[in-house]
């Protein structure tokens, strides 16, 4: 509790809160709390004068909080009630006034008596006076009550026989009480006491009989008195009246405090808060959509359906006189003239509501109920008179019998309310009012027995129909007969969505009436500004959506509502003037016409009031504001300001991405698209990873790929588990939409966005801003409408998002409101919009479906329920919806065998009725499976897909083989089985919900087909994947299910011609041309066949944009422009225009621009007309026009087209003008230069000796050959030899690039003029890199080599790498065998070679390489940039041979010249063919290295001098060249080779690496650890001497990780001595990260072989081997040991080789582990002689390693084991060596050697202190020596 007061222009209740007291107040409080029984001072406390204090009230509802408790507050309450108006005003103030009034209910007296005396009563007689607006005469009920409980009846027996004393039904509450004359005799005889009868006479009441009687009455009256007194507080708590209660308590107050808004503003928009507001002072507009009766009509409302109206026009049309009978009829009723023949009860009396008919011609009935509805202000409820129709006598059927039942179910209160009739007064019967009372439960009932006729029909009546006021404007549009609309009723719901005064959002599923709430709330405004009489500014409302069909046609019904209201004024003789109107939309597609004609300027800062209310597209506003804050000055929007401004232009038509085009130009461009919904990626990219409310967090305006997977999955549910690969898409959507510079919705948005942070918002806010179907847009969208809206109270958002299927859709209401509740209260990106909003927006959900019965909208409805369950986040929850009628269930045909069976169910056998009717459809999934379908059955009824299908409604839909074409398999729909009873199996969501989620987007699909429904849905489904929908449904009973033997009549409907004709006007509103085509071909509509025809060729016309070649959209768009333009001949006025103009649209986009010129000319488009002449080169014609029509055409326009025409007829070179044109040479020279008169210019430059500017001109031309003659004549110029060597240059590039022969170069002559002209240049007048260009080409001409490979160096030093890679191209085309090359020929060659790779890599990794100017890659490749971001690849050149011998077109398209592509595919094709070349090239190498002896040793004749194997293919290297130097050389060319490898496998990620990485490891390994230690060892390995060292050792230490990686025991033969190689390799080269990436190698953790698991104990060899090799740990050592005696012993396939360097790393280990034990020797290594390669490995000196003394034991017996092997040569078929068969005897006895020598060495470093375990081991050895000498 506490004092916190809001101050603000509107009175709000008071909060208290401890933190805000002062001292005053608390010494106050505690006061009262003392002394609270003192009465004079709570009279004190409470008075006026201590409440008109802001402290003094604050104390008093302090007080208030304090007291608490029933027994506290009501002497307080008391109190408040002697003080005039104060409990009223406490009431309005006190936050916690709701609690009170609780209690006072709760405490309501239950008899009358103890009423009497009651607080209740006292609270009453209070509040009364200020209840002003409802009759004070209800309050007459509280004498009657008191009267009642002082009765007393000498008879108190009930009088069962006279139930129906009141003279009607007895349970009836509103009733006539009219007691029979029997009766009231009958009292006075039993009557005890006397009582004042007048009391209950003014209430039209009898006076009791029996105390039975009078305890009825009594509570009744109470119950009546506690629901006025609920009523009458709940009153004093509206903020509205707060003003008012206020007046009355303080009458001296200057302000009163009334409902309005404080007008916040922008901080920024400084200009429009300026601007007077007009939304304050137009809230209160109950008033303007309420309309009375005509003049002359009674107290009865008259309401009229829309069939009713119907009857009436087409009454007074055919027969005045009728309609006059009919509207004096309608006039008696509305005076209450009720008689027995206008007001005979037309259905049963057990029908529930009375629906009456009355008489006025013999055959004629007007058809009519008595309604009871909420008034104006909806304070009361009043009986009306709804008029139903004007029916004959014979159509009367059973229906209305079946309304009154349907009627019936709004509950008995509803019913009594209709049945009521108030006294007659001189035979007129008044209508009744009644407080408003909450809506009852439906009262169940059976199903209705109807046809489906008479079921349409109540469908009709109950949900379809909209009923109208009988008012003077509805009168007059009758007598006129104007086709106008009508303000009509709204349902409570709908009427409270409209008098909301805060912002709402306002959800429902389709057809519930959400777009209606906001036309309504628009005109209320409207009209209550236009009926104020105050001088107040016009409010500015905005009506945004996405469809421009959707904005025009409430436009068009906006502006007939009003036209129908504007009628009320209208005098007789007016109306007599207007002529009868019934108008038909032009067939034309509103997109077409021109935004100059939409009468909107084309900047949203031009709009004026006169502009609104304003009805827009999105798009047409983003444009408007675009045009304000876009500067086309700025390059950085400059680009963004052509494609928003220009809409007519065609580039920015096809810049722009919808889904058309994006699933045209690229879909097909995507991988691994399979399975994907090209429709819910396009919506994926644009509503979550670029539209969504975090992607304003990220400068890109896009989400990072952490962020967009780190989304939630219940949230985001459709790609939950495809999130990797759908970034990976939208990375590549990124790129082709950078490459083809097109821009999409969120770039537009985004775009505006940017700007607004940084300026203010253009031009004058709206008061009001309305979006509907909301789901449509981006959520980002929302940012950019708020800022339009300076009201915070003026927000009406709208929509559904249970069928987002609009691509780009893809959010909740919910995280909309969250939205725009962030930016109001926190801030964004974007400066912070108008304001917060005093009140919280208000959220409405309108449930009741006003299109479809309640069989389709239950069925439609368990969809959203599945939806809602497994993804409870996806969409807004909203309460269930409901239909207002029953209605057939969805029918679901399963069991078929083909489609003949569903041919036959749709249209039966027979012959007449072979098709389906204007009102069905059949649903599928893609286009697809329409083709499929129809070349099935044929054409017998329109079939769309389901995305065709939003927006539409049908009466019947069948929804076909929506499961059996899912990409969801059956065992997923089984999901929706769970908590369906006796299911057995069913699979559980939650184990794995990212499996499930695109079932999430299937159902919301689902949901839609559904809908599209009023009256059938169908399911045809043969698919095993339907099953678990229908057990679904059938479980629910929400569904009638037919297999083959169901008897179904044909489900058919046959429809008349303009049914036809009507269902084709609607489709093609909605662009569905192919099935408005279907619909008018029915109602023989030749005219409009045509019309859809030319629509759908320009579509298809628009779709090959992008996707076809130039001269097939060309094609394409030229047919549309014949189709338009033969519709145009054959229509009229607005339409023949728009057909011209669309004509002339697509002539220019087929290059036809003569033809175009003529078509805009028909179109009346002059000024169009006039450059599309000037363009056609038909000058006489251009001027034509602009004489003719030169008041149309802008002056400007009119004066550049003159100009164009002058310098053609003076520059016409067959004209010879008569006398001198000019006065001087300048004069001339100026004149051709100024209209590039070239040949003229050349000969007047050459007469005068100016070669210089004749070379420029010939340069311009693209003759270059005349230039450099040019050039080399001109001695004025000091740099005319540099620019006749670049001019050469540039045209050596064009004839000898890339990888062209110089025999296929020299077949030009103009090269070989080329060279001739080279030898004629000043080389010593050239800069170097311009002098060894031209040497260059020279040398490639002449096949000069080795100096292209000295130019070749030469150019890379300078960094000019395209001419060092174009040298080496040429170097390397030479054959070179290298096998026999010797180790400095193949180290020089490799280095060459690597250079020539590398540049060939950096080529086809360049991002961008046709931007690079100086990359000069263009150049290399002779590429020349055409317009349009477009390249040409001439004929001749390597890529146009490249793509021609690969016949890969899917990069090119057709150029005169060669091929034509796009930067992207240009770029695309340089990396493939450049890779192409480096795959080549290195693959031959690698191929060439294999088989070259200088990468091997050959061992033997290193040891023996001289090999006995014949064609030895390893190099013979003698023992005195084996020095470092030539260690380091041997294994620098293992470097180069692997380093040109992995700039193969670098451009080649697909290439199969594994093998050659694992062979060329081994050789590099073989170079580094060699067998023998005279050949060198780790401690010779220099990497500063060996070319690119350390680049080299990186690539090793990836390859060594890849190894490990792909390692495989199960796989590799060679597993054992891989592994050993590699471990080797990873902790001498990188020991830092090894352990970490061997611990995730698949061969420790999950491939493990059972061969290598040691037993007894089950561990796994790999284990001891890592951990002998890491040497980090105590048991390193023993783990080696263990590894290598289980290895012996089992006889494991290995190397010899690198066994033996196992066996001496552990031995070397163990030896240093011994010499560094402190306590053995103060000087560790002093005296000790040991291989070098032992001792550079700090591993070994660093952990202390424990072995046991038996272990060494072991590990000599199995080194002495192997060595009696290979001494023997028993059991050795284990053992092998690299590259060679067999061990040979030779071999063998040079590994006992190594053994032996490495035994002797660690036998030879004893410790001065001996230890135990060193004493063993030689101890061992010595036994172990003298066995094995026994044994040899």
């Amino acid at each position: 509790m506490g004092c916190d007061l809001w101050c603000t222009n509107q009175p709000q209740p008071f909060k208290c809160s401890s933190s805000s007291f002062n001292s005053f107040l608390i010494s106050s409080c505690f006061t009262m709390n003392t002394f609270s029984s003192s009465s004079t001072h709570m009279l004190e406390l409470f008075s006026a004068k201590r409440l008109a204090n802001e402290t003094g009230l604050r104390a008093a509802l302090c007080h208030l909080d304090a007291l608490g408790g029933r027994s506290g507050l009501q002497p307080a309450i008391e109190h408040l009630l002697s003080l005039p108006h104060v409990f009223a005003y406490i009431v309005s103030v006190w936050d916690r006034s709701a609690e009170m009034i609780s209690q006072i209910m709760v405490d309501f007296p239950t008899d009358a008596p103890e009423y009497c005396s009651s607080l209740a009563r006292k609270i009453l007689d209070n509040v009364s006076v200020h209840a002003l607006a409802l009759p004070i005469e209800s309050l007459t009920r509280e004498p009657v009550l008191c009267a009642l409980s002082t009765m007393k009846f000498a008879d108190v027996e009930s009088l069962e026989s006279d139930l129906n004393i009141f003279g009607v039904e007895p349970n009836d509450r509103f009733v006539n009480m009219q007691a029979s004359q029997a009766m009231r005799k009958r009292d006075r005889q039993n009557a005890c006491v006397t009582i004042d009868a007048s009391l209950f006479v003014k209430l039209g009441m009898a006076v009791p009989p029996t105390s039975e009687a009078a305890t009825s009455l009594s509570t009744y009256i109470l119950a009546e008195l506690k629901t006025i007194l609920s009523f009458y507080l709940s009153l004093l708590r509206r903020t509205e009246l707060v003003g008012d209660i206020k007046v009355l308590l303080f009458p001296n107050v200057e302000e009163s405090a009334k409902d309005i808004a404080p007008e916040v503003s922008f901080p920024e928009d400084t200009e429009s808060s300026t601007e007077q507001s007009a939304y304050p002072m137009v809230q209160p507009m109950k008033a303007a959509l309420y309309f009375d009766n005509a003049n002359g009509f009674g107290e009865w409302r008259i309401l009229i359906s829309t069939e009713a109206y119907k009857h009436l026009r087409q009454h007074r049309r055919a027969d005045k006189k009728i309609f006059k009978i009919i509207y004096k009829k309608i006039k008696h009723l509305s005076h209450g003239q009720f008689s027995t023949d206008n007001h005979v009860r037309l259905n049963g009396p057990d029908a529930g509501i009375p629906v009456f008919e009355a008489k006025m011609t013999k055959d004629l009935r007007l058809v009519y109920q008595i309604d009871c509805v909420p008034d104006q202000n909806g304070e009361f409820e009043r009986q009306v008179i709804k008029v139903y129709g004007i029916y004959r006598h014979s159509e009367l059927g059973r229906i209305w019998n079946a309304l009154g039942n349907h009627l019936a179910r709004r509950g008995a209160e509803y019913r009594k309310r209709c049945i009521f009739r108030t006294k007659p007064a001189d035979n007129v019967i008044l209508p009744a009012s009644f407080p408003p009372t909450e809506p009852e439960p439906e009262i169940p009932a059976s199903p209705l027995d109807l046809s489906a006729k008479d079921m349409e029909h109540l469908q009709s009546l109950l949900v379809l129909e909209k009923y109208v006021t009988f008012s003077q404007a509805f009168l007059h549009s009758l007598i006129a007969d104007q086709d106008v609309h009508h303000v009509f009723m709204l349902s409570p719901r709908e009427q409270k969505v409209v008098e909301c005064p805060t912002s709402c959002y306002v959800l429902g599923r389709s057809g519930t009436g959400k777009t209606t709430t906001m036309l309504f709330k628009i005109l209320g405004i409207q009209r209550a500004w236009e009926l104020s009489a105050n001088d107040m500014p016009k409010p500015r409302q905005i009506f945004v959506t996405k469809s421009r069909m959707l904005a025009t046609k409430v436009e068009e019904y906006f502006s007939r509502l009003l036209e129908s209201l504007a009628m009320a004024g209208y005098t007789l003789h007016e109306i007599s003037k207007l002529k009868a109107q019934r108008i038909e939309d032009d067939l034309i597609d509103l997109d077409d016409a021109p935004e100059s004609q939409m009468n909107v300027p084309a900047r949203y800062s031009e709009l004026e009031d006169k502009h609104f209310p304003l009805f827009v597209t999105f798009d047409r506003l983003a444009r408007m504001i675009a045009a304000d804050i876009f500067n086309m000055d700025d390059p950085e929007t400059r680009r963004s300001a052509e494609l928003f401004f220009n809409t007519n232009d065609a580039e920015a038509h096809d810049s722009f991405v919808t889904y058309a085009v994006f699933e045209k130009q690229y879909w097909p461009h995507f991988p691994f698209t399979k399975n994907l919904s090209s429709w819910l990626v396009f919506s994926e990219f644009m509503g979550i990873i670029k539209g969504s409310e975090q992607a304003l967090a990220f400068p890109n305006g896009f989400l990072d790929r952490p962020c967009y997977l780190g989304l939630s999955h219940r949230s985001y549910p459709i790609f939950a588990n495809q999130r990797d690969a759908l970034y990976d898409m939208f990375e590549i959507y990124r790129k082709f939409k950078k490459q083809k510079r097109h821009f999409d919705v969120a770039d537009r948005t985004h775009a505006i966005l940017k700007v607004l942070q940084d300026h203010k918002f253009p031009g004058q806010q709206v008061d009001y801003l309305y979006v509907d179907e909301a789901q449509d847009n981006l959520l980002i969208d929302a940012m950019v409408l708020r800022r339009l809206c300076r009201n915070p109270d003026g927000l009406f958002w709208a929509g559904d998002t249970a069928q987002t299927i609009s691509a780009g859709s893809s959010f909740r209401f919910n995280d909309l409101k969250a939205f725009v509740y962030r930016m109001e209260r926190h801030g964004n990106l974007v400066a912070p919009p108008t304001g917060a909003s005093a009140q919280q927006p208000m959220m409405f959900q309108l449930a009741t479906n006003y299109r479809s019965h309640n069989g389709i909208v239950n069925c439609a409805h368990s969809v959203i329920e599945l939806i809602t369950k497994f993804w409870p986040n996806a969409i807004d929850h909203l309460q269930p919806e409901k239909g207002m009628v029953d209605g057939m269930k969805p029918k679901f045909f399963t069991d078929m065998d083909n489609d003949a069976h569903c041919k036959r169910f749709l249209v039966g056998e027979s012959a007449s009725n072979l098709e389906l009717g204007a009102h069905q459809c059949i649903l599928v999934r893609n286009e697809a499976a329409v083709k499929k379908l129809r070349e099935n059955v044929g054409d017998i009824a329109m079939i769309m897909t389901l995305h065709d299908s939003k927006g539409l409604e049908f009466d019947d839909v069948l929804l076909y083989n929506f499961f059996g074409d899912s990409a969801i398999d059956a065992l997923r729909w089984q999901v929706v089985l769970n908590g369906v009873p006796n299911q057995g199996y069913v699979p559980d969501f939650y184990r794995d919900e990212t499996r499930y989620a695109g079932l999430c987007s299937e159902l919301k699909l689902l949901y839609v087909g559904i809908t599209r429904a009023r009256k059938n849905v169908w399911i045809f489904d043969t698919s095993d994947k339907s099953n678990a929908m229908r057990i679904f449904w059938e479980s629910e009973n929400l569904i009638d299910t037919c297999t083959r033997g169901t008897d179904v009549s044909p489900l058919a409907d046959p429809s008349t011609p303009e049914e036809w004709a009507s269902s084709g006007r609607s489709l093609f509103l909605h662009k569905r041309y192919s099935q408005a085509i279907h619909c008018f071909k029915r109602a023989d509509r030749r005219r409009e066949v045509k019309v859809c025809e030319a629509y759908l060729l320009r579509e298809a016309a628009r779709s090959s944009v992008g996707v076809d070649l130039l001269n097939v959209q060309q094609r394409a768009f030229i047919a549309a422009a014949d189709a338009f333009a033969d519709c145009g001949a054959a229509a009229m006025g607005n339409e023949r225009r728009q057909y011209y103009r669309t004509s002339a649209d697509c002539y220019v986009r087929g290059g036809q621009d003569l033809k175009a010129a003529d078509t805009y000319l028909k179109a009346e488009e002059f000024e169009l007309a006039a450059k599309k002449y000037r363009k056609a080169g038909s000058f006489d014609r251009t001027l034509h026009v602009l004489t003719d029509h030169h008041a149309t055409i802008p002056e400007k326009t009119a004066t550049d087209l003159r100009m164009v025409c002058r310098l053609h007829y003076c520059g016409r070179s067959d004209d010879q003008a008569p006398v001198p044109l000019f006065s001087s040479f300048n004069e001339e020279l100026e004149f051709l230069e100024d209209y590039d008169l070239d040949r003229a210019r050349i000969s007047l430059l050459e007469s005068h000796s100016r070669y210089y500017e004749v070379a420029e001109i010939h340069l311009s031309d693209n003759h270059p050959m005349e230039a450099i003659q040019a050039f080399l004549k001109d001695n004025r110029n000091i740099d005319s030899a540099a620019r006749a060597a670049d001019t050469l240059l540039e045209f050596m590039w064009r004839k000898c690039s890339f990888r062209i022969t110089p025999k296929t170069t020299l077949v030009d002559d103009s090269v070989r003029q080329a060279i001739a002209l080279a030898d004629q240049l000043q080389m010593k007048k050239l800069k170097p890199t311009t002098r060894n260009l031209i040497l260059m080409f020279q040398s490639i001409l002449r096949e000069d080599h080795e100096l292209l490979k000295k130019l070749a160096l030469t150019f890379q030093e300078h960094g000019h790498h395209t001419a060092a890679l174009h040298c080496l191209d040429h170097f390397f085309t030479r054959s070179t065998d290298i096998r026999p090359f010797q180790l400095h020929e193949m180290a020089s060659f490799l280095e060459t070679f690597h250079t020539y790779a590398r540049l060939l890599y950096q080529t086809s990794t360049l991002p961008d390489p046709l931007g690079r100017r100086e990359c000069d890659v263009q150049r290399l490749f002779s590429i020349e940039p055409l317009s349009g971001d477009e390249f040409l690849i001439p004929s001749g050149t390597f890529l146009h041979d490249s793509v021609t011998a690969t016949q890969n077109n899917r990069l090119v398209s057709m150029h005169q010249s060669g091929y034509k592509a796009s930067r992207r595919d240009a770029t695309e094709l340089i990396h493939q063919s450049i890779r192409t070349v480096l795959k080549d090239k290195v693959l031959a190498l690698d191929e060439m290295c294999c088989s070259a002896p200088v990468f091997l040793q050959c061992l033997p004749y290193i040891v023996y001098g001289n090999c006995q194997r014949k064609g030895c293919p390893q190099e013979h290297v003698t023992m005195s060249n084996l020095d470092r130097a030539q260690y380091n050389a041997h294994v620098a060319i293992h470097m180069q080779l692997i380093l040109i490898l992995q700039l193969l496998y670098s451009a080649h990620p697909s290439t199969m690496q594994w093998e050659s990485m694992r062979d060329w490891l081994e050789h590099l390994y073989e170079a580094l650890t060699p067998p023998l230690f005279i050949q060198g060892s780790f401690a010779d390995l220099d990497l500063t001497i060996i070319p690119h060292g350390p680049a080299g050792l990186r690539v090793v230490k990836n390859w060594i990780r890849e190894s490990f990686y792909r390692l495989n025991p199960s796989t590799s033969p060679q597993f054992l001595t891989t592994l050993m190689r590699i471990t080797s390799l990873g902790f001498v080269f990188d020991r830092n990260n090894a352990p970490t990436y061997i611990a995730q190698a698949k061969c420790l953790t999950q491939n493990r072989s059972i061969k290598l698991l040691r037993k007894p104990d089950n561990r796994y060899l790999v284990t001891d081997i890592l951990n002998s090799y890491r040497g980090a740990t105590p048991s390193s050592i023993s783990s080696g040991i263990l590894f290598l005696q289980y290895v012996l012993n089992n006889r494991l396939r290995v190397n010899l080789s690198v066994l033996c360097d196992c066996i001496e790393d552990i031995l070397s280990s163990f030896i240093i582990n011994h010499r560094m034990d402190p306590t053995l020797d103060e000087l560790p290594l002093h005296g000790v002689v040991l291989p070098s390669n032992w001792l550079i490995f700090p591993y070994k000196f660093s952990v202390k390693k424990d072995v046991k003394p038996e272990t060494v034991g072991s590990f000599l017996d199995a080194i002495g084991d192997l060595i009696k092997r290979l001494r023997m040569v028993v059991a050795t078929d284990f053992l092998w060596l690299a590259h060679v068969t067999n061990v040979t005897p030779l071999l063998r006895n040079i590994f006992i050697f190594r053994l032996c020598r490495t035994l002797c060495l660690g036998a030879s470093a004893p410790a001065r202190r001996k230890s135990t375990n060193f004493n063993l081991l030689q101890q061992l050895l010595i036994t172990r020596n003298t066995l094995w000498s026994s044994a040899k």
